[in-house]
């Protein structure tokens, strides 16, 4: 089932390996169209189980990977990359280190000067500017770790560090990241939401039943800051690919 929501394409899938098929082929088709004007294509990538689907798909798929600078949106802060619930592990064991990308740069959220990490990341992003984001929605509609009510359509920062609210500390446990909410970090580094829509393409995977409010809210609420993810039915080329899990309440 396909429809459009203000500029958002929303995509339906019966399975959560054919939602992932179907991302991966537009995320291909996204890439070659890149080269045909660019030598080198930015893509930033989310770190969470929702999006396993598109990575399994995409290791499939013959995508030049040498020619894509690979970044992420967020990180938790004061978790080492070689704790397994950092998303620098996540992207490393579930994609980055089984294709050869051009190049990788991670956010390093266990740095002593958070500040300064945030402005090196910063300026990284303005000298590769992203032309693809494949990302997800959390539970309480963010987007990156960009929580209402919080969240800015307007931010001014690049990338910031924030104040995890509950529902998303609670989303961690839920995913498996974590085995109890006082295990979860208060605070993460994020891209803003300016930044995510900076991107020509964003491809935004969001299956499974604990996603079904978000989605439903992402749609049918007005966009506003309260709901980070009503956002992206103003991009012109955002699609929203969905289970029939996640889309249940659209169908009621």
């Amino acid at each position: 089932m396909n429809k459009k929501v203000d500029n958002l394409e929303v995509n339906i899938y019966s399975t959560r390996e054919l939602m992932g098929d179907a991302v991966a082929k537009d995320v291909k088709a996204a890439i070659d169209q890149l080269l045909t004007h660019k030598d080198m294509v930015n893509i930033i990538f989310a770190a969470a189980p929702s999006q396993r689907d598109l990575y399994k798909s995409l290791l499939r798929m013959d995508i030049p990977w040498e020619k894509v600078n690979a970044m992420h949106m967020d990180e938790y802060v004061g978790v080492s990359a070689e704790e397994s619930q950092s998303f620098r592990n996540y992207l490393k064991t579930n994609l980055f280190d089984l294709i050869p990308l051009k190049s990788i740069t991670y956010i390093q959220g266990e740095c002593e000067d958070i500040d300064a990490e945030c402005q090196r990341y910063a300026s990284i992003l303005e000298v590769n500017a992203p032309d693809i984001v494949c990302m997800g929605i959390g539970e309480n509609t963010h987007i990156a770790f960009n929580d209402p009510p919080l969240a800015k359509f307007d931010d001014v920062e690049v990338v910031k560090v924030v104040e995890l609210d509950l529902i998303c500390r609670q989303q961690q446990v839920n995913d498996g990241c974590f085995s109890s909410l006082d295990k979860v970090p208060t605070h993460a580094l994020t891209l803003t939401i300016p930044v995510l829509l900076s991107a020509e393409y964003i491809f935004c995977v969001v299956p499974g039943k604990t996603k079904e409010q978000a989605v439903y809210q992402t749609i049918h609420e007005d966009i506003d800051e309260l709901y980070p993810s009503t956002i992206l039915r103003n991009h012109p080329q955002a699609k929203l690919y969905l289970d029939t899990e996640s889309s249940r309440l659209l169908e009621s």
